[in-house]
């Protein structure tokens, strides 16, 4: 077990006071055997009305109406979580399904649904192929299958940056041999529906111990990151990572899971300012392990961290958000891309120093739900 501590603190600046609309924030963990939610906090500045949901699926989802218009949006969400990892042998695939080929039952088919089919127009069958060289034919361990399929792509594509928004199709991702963590799950995902398994996308945060002052270093961390899930018999939803070509880690730590990446946004919403007014996003993740910290020291903490300054340090500027068109008449959609976050703070490319934004107003920060 290990416990995490992950702050993800996103701050939209505009020259004017902007009215900012409703948004959606998928931020939150539904607590599970193998995620232990001990506490969460979330900050908003300026203050807002917060409702919680359910998506359609299961998903935990914080919309939010704020309350006065602002020159910053500041949305920090702060979590205190035990993980526990799966060890291989703990993965008790059913006998039925411990060799591949094998046919879901019934029921299950029926459940998964669209987790099984294929999401992206492979005309030429490039993915078909690309997934079947893992399967020349006899049966084998499904285990094995899924494992190397997963490695495959650690080891033969390379990791990327990239600053445009969206994901790349699967295709995309196989011609290029390169790509970020949103583009390798979701080829993943492709390549293994197209030998009948149930997969869905699955967006969170990753552990890297070189970033917490040890040794080591893995692609996406330091950021939102996203893997893949897949559906076994007897094991149910296990997680693999062929960013970094891991299988049920301990150190992914999940926060959402959906059928396509469109369907991950940690925030969305909207604002209505002048085009000219709006000067940019600023995204920082950190991620760091060691002791639990009992609730009433961690509240303490919290109210003393609140938001005052950002530096350029581990801050993430968005290049991708839309343009406004002149005149802004209807509130203006600006989404905070995962990919986005995670590529930019994963580039070896030289950081231009930024500024400090000014001050937000003080934000005392909300009790997540239990």
């Amino acid at each position: 077990m290990r416990h995490f501590t992950v702050r993800h603190a996103t701050r939209y600046s505009y020259a004017r006071p902007a009215t900012f609309g409703a948004h959606r924030l998928m931020i939150r963990p539904r607590d599970s055997h193998d995620l232990r939610l001990v506490d969460a906090e979330l900050t908003l500045s300026p203050p807002g009305t917060t409702r919680w949901m359910h998506d359609v699926f299961g998903n935990s989802i914080a919309l939010v109406e704020f309350d006065q218009p602002g020159t910053e949006l500041f949305i920090e969400s702060t979590l205190h979580l035990d993980s526990y990892g799966l060890p291989r042998q703990a993965v008790a695939i059913a006998p039925e399904a411990q060799t591949y080929p094998f046919v879901y039952s019934a029921a299950d088919r029926s459940d998964l649904g669209r987790l099984v089919e294929r999401h992206y127009p492979d005309p030429q069958g490039l993915v078909d192929a690309w997934a079947k060289r893992f399967f020349p034919g006899d049966p084998m361990p499904t285990f094995d299958l899924l494992s190397n399929l997963n490695s495959a792509i650690k080891n033969e594509f390379a990791y990327n940056a990239r600053y445009e928004e969206g994901t790349q199709s699967p295709i995309e991702t196989l011609e290029k041999m390169s790509g970020t963590c949103r583009d390798f799950a979701l080829l993943f995902i492709e390549a293994v529906r197209s030998l009948g398994f149930g997969a869905r996308f699955i967006t969170g945060y990753l552990y890297d111990p070189a970033l917490d002052g040890a040794q080591g270093g893995i692609q996406g961390a330091g950021a939102t990151h996203a893997w893949a899930d897949v559906y076994l018999p007897g094991a149910g939803w296990v997680e693999y990572d062929p960013t970094n070509g891991l299988i049920a880690g301990d150190n992914l730590i999940r926060i959402a899971v959906t059928r396509d990446p469109s369907q991950a946004i940690p925030i969305s919403g909207s604002f209505t300012a002048a085009p000219s007014d709006y000067l940019g996003m600023t995204v920082e993740v950190t991620v760091t392990s060691g002791q639990p910290v009992p609730p009433e020291e961690h509240q303490v903490e919290a109210a003393a961290d609140a938001p005052v300054e950002t530096t350029a340090q581990g801050v993430n500027t968005d290049p991708a958000v839309e343009e406004l068109p002149e005149p802004v008449v209807e509130p203006v959609a600006i989404q905070e891309q995962i990919e986005i976050q995670n590529d930019a703070q994963n580039s070896n490319a030289p950081a231009e120093p930024e500024k400090a934004p000014a001050t937000p107003p003080a934000a005392k920060p909300e009790k997540l739900p239990a």
